[in-house]
Formats: C-alpha cells, structure tokens, sequence
C-alpha cells in the first residue's frame, strides 16, 4: 500500500495533500518493486518506460570515466524520482548504473499513467518539469565535474562551488572516503592532493573545515 505521506514530499508532488494525491491515483495502475541492499536496480542503457519513485531507502548513481574507473554520480534517498529526465523524448535509456544502497523500495509508474497523472493536476506537470530542469543543470555540472583530468583541479572546482563568491570557508558534507568515491579516486591520493594544496598556501584545512586562501589559483588550477 502507498503512504501519501510520504509521496507529497517527493518533487513531483510537492504541494498535494495525501487525500487528493491518493484520490489522483485512484484508477491509475502502478507497481512496488523491492531490492535488497547492493542488488543492481538499472543497468545504463536500459530503456526507461517507466517513472521510477524511491519509497524507502536509498540508491546510487555510477557511471565510468573516461580511464574507466567508476564514479558515484550522487546519492538518491527517498522520495525522490530516478532519471525522470529521460522519461520522454527520443533516446530513452537510463544514462546511469542504479545501485541499492540499502534493502530499497521503488514506485513504478509506466509512462501512459503517468501521463493520465499528469493531466489531472496542473501542479504536478509543474513540479515535474521543475525536477526534469534541475536535474538537467545538474547532470550539466557534473559533466563539467568529470572533465577536470587531476584530483587537484577536482577539489578545487568542489571547492569552488562550495563557496560561491562570498565565502571563503566551507564546511565538507561528506568524508574523505565518501569525497573519494564522488571523486572517483583512492582516499590516499584525495588526502595528498589535498595536502599538497594545502602546502602551497590554497587553503587551510581543519577536518572538514576548509579556509580557501587564495581564489585566484585555485581558479587558474581549472584552466589547466
């Protein structure tokens, strides 16, 4: 049985109440999926016909770089969507490998409910394209992300986005390990990087306080 409780906190139905939420759904047909923590949930490629809801848990994203190594796109905790970006339109394949993080549940909806969703309520084709929008932009800088070629020029454009224009300090919201895997690289090489930029008077560095000194060469970092 689905809680609405929950579903109204997803992106895309923000904004309903779980009664009419749950009153939308009435006649729509839908699938809960479950997988046990570890267990492939999407291998990339695979046709996307269907708007995938996390229920509980979490999952991951990874793809390989271009040396093959993989790398953690980012965590997807409930009640988020999965590639919903790629629901429609001509090449609809989940760009991503989906990983469970833990024994998870999935709200599978094919693409002609949804679409019977999407015209009974104008707020939620509006929360969709605003989730579809978002997670263009970020797919956009992730890219942007996995061109940089050395650790260096990856924490630095971490950093960088850490801070915006006003700050100089940053708090770290993720471990060195869990940093590492975002990364894509050994925790050892992440640790020296980061010291050797440390040593070079970019920053100061208490556990997950970062002071960023000197902007400019970390910006000068990026360009090669």
């Amino acid at each position: 049985m689905l809680n609405f409780e929950l579903l109204v906190k997803s992106p895309v139905f923000m904004g309903l109440n779980a009664l009419h939420l749950k009153q939308i759904f009435d006649g729509i047909h839908f699938q809960i999926r479950k997988y046990d923590k570890n267990e492939q949930v999407v291998h990339s490629g695979d046709p996307c016909h269907e708007l995938l809801i996390v229920l509980q848990g979490s999952v991951k994203g990874e793809m390989a770089d271009y040396t093959g190594k993989t790398i953690k796109i980012e965590d997807i905790e409930a009640p988020r969507p999965l590639a919903a970006a790629f629901l429609f339109g001509q090449n609809n394949r989940f760009p991503v490998n989906v990983i469970a993080n833990e024994d998870v549940s999935l709200l599978c909806i094919s693409r002609p409910e949804f679409l019977k969703i999407l015209q009974k309520d104008q707020r939620i084709l509006t929360n969709y394209l605003n989730s579809i929008s978002s997670r263009a932009q970020f797919l956009s800088s992730r890219i942007k992300f996995l061109s940089f070629k050395t650790i260096r020029q990856k924490v630095a454009h971490y950093l960088l986005d850490l801070a915006g224009d006003r700050l100089a300090v940053v708090e770290i919201p993720l471990s060195q390990a869990q940093l590492a895997e975002f990364f894509g690289v050994t925790r050892p090489a992440l640790a020296r990087a980061i010291g050797e930029m440390a040593d070079e008077g970019l920053m100061e560095v208490q556990r997950r306080t970062i002071r960023i000194l000197d902007k400019q060469k970390m910006n000068d970092l990026l360009k090669g």
